[in-house]
């Protein structure tokens, strides 16, 4: 398998008033192949935006490197710019703007080929189920008529790595599955997605792989089965519990909670 994503001695501080020096990321490396998800799970505030957001080369890392398609996001941010297509948690469509004007649009900053962008948009229009509202302002549109426009402005200029934090969160079971279908469909083409989840259940559904984030640092990474057997664990909400706990149990994470109370 090609490598796509790696990552080396990735590290990321902060200066925190009241917490002072935060390892946001902390000596992290990974890698991620094609035709791969590669699932990046941990709590909140672990490092796992961070490091999503560093791989989309909207932070630059304090040490360590960032390799995407054979791209460095430091010297090299807009051929990795070219090479992904990030899906936030956090960004909004353009309210005043259409499903079809929005995909088009991303398509023209991606420098995808004119002759044939409206194919492109199109076609992508009619793969993800939203003709009937196409059209419409996107301010109109139910989350999971957003989320699926959201999905086909990330892939419209077809790169090779995609990362994908959150993309089903708050959504209804129907929508969520489609989503989990054209994730595969992706991963059947030979993309390379970073996949991001505080659900459990479509982790173990969709991941091929696994890495575990804590307090800035990768705690363990391998398939489901890898995971399951160190930990001694079957369901994956208790394999990822697993590694959390024995951490903060190693650094004395525990004790010094208590001692805050």
């Amino acid at each position: 398998m090609e490598t796509k994503v790696k990552i080396e001695n990735l590290s990321k501080h902060f200066s925190d008033p009241q917490r002072g020096l935060v390892k946001a990321v902390d000596n992290v490396s990974l890698e991620a192949f094609s035709g791969e998800i590669f699932g990046l799970l941990g709590p909140n505030g672990a490092g796992k935006t961070t490091t999503l957001r560093m791989m989309a080369t909207l932070m630059r890392p304090d040490s360590g490197s960032i390799s995407i398609a054979g791209y460095d996001t430091v010297s090299e941010p807009q051929k990795v710019r070219r090479s992904i297509g990030y899906l936030s948690s956090t960004t909004a469509l353009y309210p005043r703007l259409s499903p079809r004007e929005i995909i088009s649009y991303f398509a023209q900053l991606n420098d995808y080929p004119s002759t044939e962008l409206v194919t492109r948009v199109e076609k992508l229009i009619s793969h993800f189920g939203i003709q009937d509202y196409a059209d419409t302002y996107s301010e109109k549109l139910s989350t999971g008529m957003k989320q699926l426009t959201s999905i086909a402005r990330t892939v419209v200029h077809d790169p090779p790595v995609l990362i994908l934090d959150e993309p089903s969160t708050g959504l209804d079971v129907i929508v969520a599955q489609k989503i989990h279908h054209h994730i595969f469909e992706l991963k059947n083409e030979g993309k390379t997605i970073i996949f991001s989840s505080h659900n459990m259940g479509e982790v173990e559904k969709l991941c091929d792989r696994i890495g575990i984030i804590n307090k800035g640092k990768l705690l363990a990474a391998g398939t489901p089965d890898e995971l399951r057997e160190i930990s001694k664990k079957h369901y994956m909400e208790d394999v990822f519990v697993f590694f959390v706990r024995e951490y903060e149990k190693e650094i004395g994470y525990e004790k010094k909670e208590a001692a805050c109370i």
